[in-house]
């Protein structure tokens, strides 16, 4: 059980990217009513970001169009984190172990 945590620790962001863009694959935008837009749910009209997890939505299903006109860096959005998967996918097979660096003070002998 420690090994799992350790490795989910270790890992947290490649999990998080991986699982946020199954999440936005799977959700249909159409009947999603809740926001996670921390300004719109502050009561903000407009926020610089809102449509982007439908851009991505749409673009993932293959909808360039629709993509584009609910975010136009929607497909830039998806290549920047599809990149980053890849560099933390490489990272965790170079990885010999998952266990945590610590700093340790140099004795001097």
């Amino acid at each position: 059980m420690k090994k799992a945590l350790r490795f989910i620790w270790a890992n947290f962001e490649l999990i998080f990217w991986v699982s946020a863009l199954i999440y936005l694959f799977f959700t249909n935008p159409e009947t999603t009513h809740y926001t996670l837009c921390p300004l719109k749910n502050m009561g903000f009209d407009h926020c610089p970001g809102c449509g982007m997890g439908h851009s991505l939505h749409e673009i993932m299903t293959l909808h360039i169009k629709e993509s584009f006109a609910y975010h136009p860096l929607g497909i830039f959005a998806l290549v920047v984190i599809i990149s980053r998967i890849i560099k933390l996918g490489k990272n965790l097979f170079k990885k010999p172990s998952y266990e945590f660096k610590t700093f340790t003070t140099y004795s001097g002998h």
